[in-house]
């Protein structure tokens, strides 16, 4: 289907892609097994699920051979009949399992995607495309997921392919989560406090925060720049998130959040102090301890020691009476 009006833009919009985590790691072990860690070359495969309308379900995935060239974005090869076979199979699998659309490792879009998403539409008339980040850089959802459209300029100018970008989020049902914990088990640190753990997720929040701001900062500067046209949407969506920012130069708010981090920080503050109470406390029962047994351990040798003395005058008598017997028998025989 391809989107020529404003009412089938606002529907894809709407539309969400749902990622299992078993398509992410077919996609990750597909890129590790096919390309060089050095290389920049990336791969492609398809997406089997559900199309629920406003929901996609991407639950399985595989690999087709794909070759391109670095330095010509137009010149690339795809297997087709890899494709109908490997789908066949698939279908015999879980018939429940449609192809719903494809996905590579970007990490970005291509010249050619277009042309291979074109491709895609003789086995499903709306592809959806799914890019896969397998070596994130940034903190957040490695999955970027697109509609292909064509738009109707509002001038009459010609139209043009281009791609819609829609919400994407990762979601797993109880099976795949047991697995996955599983696999998380031999990689999470075990001696890491829970607290220690929420600290550092916070941290990867505020490092993705930071990111997104600093692309929102860049796209502000170009379009001041004129290097980007103005796109009203993303500007009407900005000044929705700044005005839900609190007003930091009312005497009030700052106030309460001032009060609500101090009490936050006299909690932090309490708690160190209790643990290093704790760890005091185990120190010293643990020294007394240690005091005790050897106690225990110098009194038992003490007795050892005086045994083995009493033992030994007891022993030096009988062999004095045993002398003075011999010398006595053999003055009588002389």
């Amino acid at each position: 289907m391809v989107a020529t009006t404003t009412e089938q833009l606002t529907a894809l919009a709407g539309t969400t892609v749902i990622v299992h985590p078993l398509v992410l790691l077919s996609v990750t072990d597909h890129h590790a097994r096919s390309i060089s860690r050095n290389s920049h070359k990336r791969v492609i495969g398809v997406l089997l699920g559900q199309d629920n309308g406003k929901t996609i379900n991407v639950a399985n995935s595989f690999g087709i051979p794909f070759e391109e060239d670095e330095k010509d974005s137009k010149t690339w090869f795809l297997d087709h009949n890899y494709i109908e076979g490997m789908y066949e199979m698939f279908k015999k699998v879980n018939a429940r399992e449609r192809m719903i659309g494809w996905y590579h490792t970007g990490p970005k879009l291509r010249a050619s995607d277009q042309e291979i998403n074109e491709l895609f539409k003789r086995f499903v008339a709306k592809p959806v495309m799914v890019i896969v980040d397998v070596r994130p850089h940034t903190v957040g959802i490695p999955t970027d997921a697109y509609f292909a459209v064509e738009e109707i300029k509002d001038d009459g100018t010609e139209t043009r392919k281009t791609f819609l970008h829609v919400p994407s989020a990762i979601e797993a049902e109880e099976a795949e989560e047991i697995g996955v914990e599983h696999l998380l088990r031999d990689i999470k640190d075990s001696t890491t406090t829970t607290l220690a753990t929420r600290v550092s997720e916070q941290l990867a929040s505020l490092r993705g925060l930071q990111s997104r701001l600093g692309d929102v900062q860049k796209y502000l500067a170009d379009v001041s720049a004129g290097t980007m046209p103005v796109n009203h949407q993303i500007v009407y969506h900005l000044q929705d998130a700044l005005n839900l920012l609190p007003d930091l130069s009312d005497p009030d708010t700052t106030q309460s959040f001032a009060s609500s981090t101090n009490d936050q920080l006299l909690v932090v503050y309490l708690s160190s102090l209790l643990r290093a109470v704790i760890a005091l406390h185990g120190l010293v029962d643990n020294k007394a301890t240690i005091g005790r047994a050897e106690l225990e351990e110098g009194g038992s040798g003490d007795k050892d020691k005086k045994g083995v003395a009493k033992n030994g005058k007891k022993g030096d008598g009988k062999d004095k009476e045993k002398e003075t017997n011999q010398k006595n028998g053999d003055q009588k025989g002389l």
